[in-house]
Parts: C-alpha cells; sequence; structure tokens
C-alpha cells in the first residue's frame, strides 16, 4: 500500500514536467510512497482525475554498484514488451534529467490487482493456488521464448557466456567478501564453505547447462507479480532493473527455490517456508509440474506435456541443468548472505535481521554444495540431499 512519502521529491517540478511531457496525466498530483522498492524508490501518483500511476526513480547519493537501479533498462524492457503477450504495465515516459526531481525516473500505469508477498499463497482456495502459480510459470515461459531481436532487444546484453560471467563475479566478490575483518574483533568473515570445489564444479563446461540466452527477468518470482483481483491471471510483471539477456533456467530456479529451501532449518537460515514441504499446501503445483508446464511453453515443438514425457531423453537432460541451475541458485543466496555479514562486520548492518541473514551463510552454502552432489551423480539417481 501506498503511504507517507519517506524520500520526498519536489512536486512542483515534477508536475511541470509531466504537464509538458505527458499530458494525458492530468496535474495536480497527489503523491504517496509505496513499501516495496527499497532499491528504487517507487511512488504513487494520483492524477486530477483520479487515474493512478506509478513512479520509479533512482535513489538519491552516489550508488554504490554500477549495475543496480537501473531505471533506464526497466523502461526499456517494458516498454518493449508491450508489444508482446508478456503482461507488463504500460510505460508512459522517462525522464533522465537529474534537474527535474533529483534522479532519473520513468512513469507506468497503475496495475489495481493482487501482489502475493507469500509465494504460499495462503487464504485461496486449493484449485485457484494451483491456477495462480501455473500462470506465473506460463508467463515465464512466454517472456524466455521471445526472440530479443525481435522487440529491438539484441543489444540488452550478452547473448552468450551467462552463467561463465556469473561464477566470475561471484567468485571475485566472495573473496572480497570473505577478507573483511570485523571492526572490533577484527576477525575476518571468512570464505564460504566447500568455496573452492562449488568454484571448480561450477566453471566446468562440461557440467554446466547448454549455453542459452532468452530475455531474462532476474528475480522472477511470486511477489513480483501483480495477479487480476479476481482471476487467477497475472496482469503484470513488476521489477526489472535486474532484466537482461542471460539463460532462461536463472530465472526458473529464482521461482522454485521455496521448494528447495523448504526442508532447511529456519534457526539457522533464512525465507524458509514450510509450507512447500510435500503435502503441506494443498494446491501447490510440484516441482515436476512446474518444470514439465514450463519446457511445454519453451520448448520448440514440444505441442503437449504428454510429448514432453514421451521425450525422456530430452526431458532428464533438462532436468540435470535445472538441477545445477539451482545448485548454482542456492549457492549465489549464500553469497548474498556473506555480504551481509560483511557488512555487519564493517558495522554497515547492525539489526538482528541482518544478523540473520549473515549466519545463514554457511548453511545455505552446505546445501548448495550437497545439492552439486547430486548434479554430479545424473538425474537417474535415487540419492537425494538430506534436506529434500
Amino acid at each position: 500500500m501506498a503511504g507517507r512519502v519517506r524520500q520526498p521529491i519536489d512536486v512542483r517540478s515534477l508536475e511541470a514536467w509531466v504537464s509538458k511531457t505527458v499530458p494525458e496525466i492530468e496535474v495536480p498530483l497527489d503523491v504517496k510512497q509505496f513499501g516495496f522498492g527499497q532499491s528504487n524508490p517507487t511512488y504513487q501518483l494520483t492524477a486530477a482525475d483520479g487515474r493512478k500511476y506509478v513512479l520509479r526513480k533512482k535513489p538519491p547519493g552516489r550508488l554504490v554498484s554500477k549495475t543496480a537501479h537501473k531505471v533506464e533498462r526497466e523502461y526499456r524492457i517494458i516498454s518493449a514488451l508491450a508489444q508482446t503477450d508478456v503482461p507488463v504495465p504500460k510505460a508512459y515516459c522517462l525522464c533522465e534529467d537529474d534537474s527535474v526531481i533529483g534522479t532519473p525516473f520513468y512513469i507506468m500505469e497503475f496495475l489495481d490487482g493482487r501482489i502475493f508477498e507469500d509465494p504460499v499463497i495462503p487464504n485461496v482456495l486449493p484449485d485457484q493456488r494451483r491456477a495462480i502459480w501455473s500462470d506465473a510459470v506460463r508467463v515465464l515461459g512466454k517472456l524466455h521464448r521471445i526472440d530479443p531481436k525481435s522487440i529491438g532487444l539484441e543489444n540488452f546484453g550478452k547473448s552468450t557466456g551467462f552463467y561463465n560471467r556469473q561464477i566470475a563475479t561471484w567468485s571475485s566478490i566472495c573473496d572480497a567478501q570473505a577478507r573483511i575483518e570485523d571492526v572490533e574483533t577484527r576477525e575476518a568473515v571468512g570464505q564460504l564453505p566447500h568455496f573452492k570445489n562449488m568454484m571448480e564444479f561450477f566453471s566446468d563446461q562440461k557440467q554446466q547447462p547448454v549455453d542459452r540466452g532468452t530475455l531474462i527477468h532476474g528475480d522472477f518470482k511470486i511477489d513480483n507479480l501483480v495477479f487480476h483481483k479476481t482471476e487467477p491471471r497475472v496482469i503484470g510483471i513488476l521489477d526489472w532493473e535486474m532484466s537482461t539477456i542471460g539463460h532462461p533456467l536463472s530465472d526458473l530456479s529464482n521461482l522454485i527455490t521455496p521448494y528447495f529451501t523448504a526442508r532447511l532449518d529456519p534457526r539457522d537460515s533464512v525465507n524458509v517456508h514450510p509450507g512447500f514441504l510435500p503435502r503441506a499446501t494443498r494446491g501447490l503445483p510440484t516441482p515436476e509440474e512446474i518444470t514439465r508446464l514450463y519446457f511445454s511453453v519453451t520448448e520448440p515443438g514440444a505441442k503437449s506435456t504428454l510429448e514432453l514425457s514421451l521425450a525422456q531423453d530430452h526431458y532428464d537432460q533438462r532436468k540435470r541443468e535445472l538441477q545445477w541451475a539451482q545448485a548454482f541458485n542456492i549457492f549465489r543466496l549464500a553469497a548474498i548472505c556473506q555480504g551481509i555479514a560483511a557488512r555487519q562486520a564493517g558495522r554497515q548492518a547492525s539489526s538482528e535481521k541482518a544478523k540473520r541473514y549473515g549466519e545463514a551463510r554457511g548453511p545455505l552454502a552446505e546445501f548448495a554444495w550437497e545439492l552439486v552432489q547430486v548434479v554430479r551423480q545424473g538425474p537417474q539417481t535415487t540419492r537425494k540431499p538430506s534436506r529434500l
């Protein structure tokens, strides 16, 4: 919900610019700020005629990350996707002039629907829960089957080598984070368990998924989707700042992460959803069902899930690739938690929540290593990691 403006903007300057640039948005504007959008401050604009819009801007001040906060990229991709069957908000305008409200921003349509912060999706009937998840999977498949060139996004990212770049980036980041010392105890954060062995495994191109490049969201999950008020249908995908051309399995593995982390001990891990344990929540599709539905949308010539079932060798290969992607995704979560521990060591993050996230780095790395062992043994193995 939108409420008090925590990061003020010059409303009069905004109104003057909007009146000149987007006359269909009637001024004056009533401005409120959403609780989400911590990376890029996000505001609700209510025009004089009562119509609502959303403004997303870069945060003020010096930006640490060169890759985050790319509102220009968000605007570019949702504008391009408007001509496809992928549901996105309508983009109205992009302003790159810092003098208007301090940083670049864009304005898009306000989607009046439902956002489910809990991926278990409580308080709906089981058939609705299944339908909601199924449509999320179908929408992801639709995104991944788009040829970037067909909508003018062939230069939106590199078409090959996504995972190799990710491995190199996170290897360097983890090395730097491990060396950070606590400002009081001088004790180093330390490297993640099995870090060297995991880097060797992930870097082995014989183990990696077949290299592919599609448009990816970068953080595709249930709470970044807006659903119709009453129908189990996605009406818009939000938060595109991490979007690029990359490996599609990075998005799929991110979406199904709650299924993998459900058995982790919530006392030493984070974002654990016990509702994703087998048979814990009626209506949740199984990971197997999600995988088959996804590939039925994305695979050329795969006319039905039955056809995919018959092509077992092909499906086993895709399943193994997804296992690899999931192992890497859990490693990445461990690396993010290591980063939080590093910031806590420098007293840049001191909340109890930050402490819990920092402490979760070890258990998550151990879990990623278990998933690596499953990939090594191949899709025919009956062995499963202890937490699955």
